[in-house]
């Protein structure tokens, strides 16, 4: 049995002069399972998760948007997923799993499913054109009455490492970032799993004309000096991961380093992809980071040498 969880709909007022007008165009109710409805009925008392559909660049885009009650208003989360257009797609039971944590923390959560996958519009250029499904979620938030817009935070697992590092280039707009078994290195990654090389060709439309430069533009290890320096990044890798491999962490949380980027690494021993042996531990690490980057706006100390 299935049952509809009501989400909370938020009003939006058209006549204020400071929100810009909503790129959202239909919004849902969730379904979960019955089982997960008993498992999460008393995180679901404090917070509404929905589905939503809203625009980027003219297309239909589907996504997830997850709120604390109360007015706020609350610092945000944008959470970018893993996978392509088939794999790791988000639920609506991942939504309330994922986003729905962040809303209990007292954050705003939206997560886009990317276009071309999900039921969105438009073809899955696994970091290309579809970076913009991420940046215009910042529209979504700025429309929300229950968002403060100075206070924004954005996570990444995977290729939505990939993705994080990507909208980084291209915004000011984001307070801190955190980053678990993200990818950095696709040529690395193709090296390692040669495997990955078909998917590259199959997702990027740039990949046949040219394939160094396709791979470049997506692998942040090529360009940290391009990620703005006043966000601090939480880097976080399992000793065990087969899918994208612990060396990125490392040699990206480096590269971040030596160009006096604030970054923070925590590897987990014997943890693989997503590091779920290591939740409990890593979300206390996540929602510590957010909380004094994001939501209290805690400036990183001095990255200088200095002390006895």
């Amino acid at each position: 049995m299935k049952r509809l969880l009501l989400a909370a709909i938020v009003v939006i007022c058209a006549a204020s002069s400071v929100r810009a007008a909503s790129p959202i165009v239909e919004r849902h109710a969730v379904v979960v399972s019955a089982e997960m409805d008993r498992e999460t009925a008393t995180l679901l008392g404090t917070i509404s998760v929905e589905r939503i559909t809203y625009l980027s660049d003219g297309l239909r885009i589907n996504a997830y948007l997850a709120m604390p009650t109360g007015g706020g208003p609350f610092p945000a989360v944008i959470s970018n997923r893993g996978g392509n257009f088939t794999l790791s797609v988000w639920t609506d039971a991942a939504a309330v799993q994922v986003l729905g944590r962040w809303a209990s923390w007292g954050y705003v959560a939206a997560a886009s499913q990317y276009r071309g996958a999900g039921d969105s519009e438009g073809h899955d250029d696994y970091g290309g054109a579809d970076l913009d499904d991420v940046l215009n979620l910042l529209p979504v938030l700025d429309a929300l009455p229950q968002v403060d817009r100075a206070r924004i935070g954005m996570t990444g697992a995977s290729r939505g490492g990939m993705m994080t590092y990507l909208a980084l280039t291209q915004t000011d707009r984001i307070r801190a970032a955190i980053v678990v078994s993200g990818l950095s290195d696709l040529f690395e990654n193709g090296r390692a799993r040669p495997e990955m090389e078909s998917n590259f060709k199959r997702f990027m439309p740039d990949y046949a004309a040219d394939r160094e430069e396709a791979l470049r533009k997506r692998s942040a290890i090529r360009w940290v000096d391009r990620i703005p320096k006043n966000v601090p990044i939480l880097v976080e890798h399992g000793t065990a991961d087969w899918r994208v491999s612990v060396s990125q962490g490392f040699e990206m949380a480096h590269a971040l380093a030596e160009s006096k980027h604030p970054v923070r690494l925590i590897v987990y021993e014997g943890g693989s992809h997503g590091v779920p042996e290591f939740a409990a531990e890593r979300f206390a690490a996540e929602r510590a980071w957010f909380d004094k980057y994001v939501r209290d706006g805690k400036t990183w100390p001095d990255l200088k040498p200095h002390g006895q």
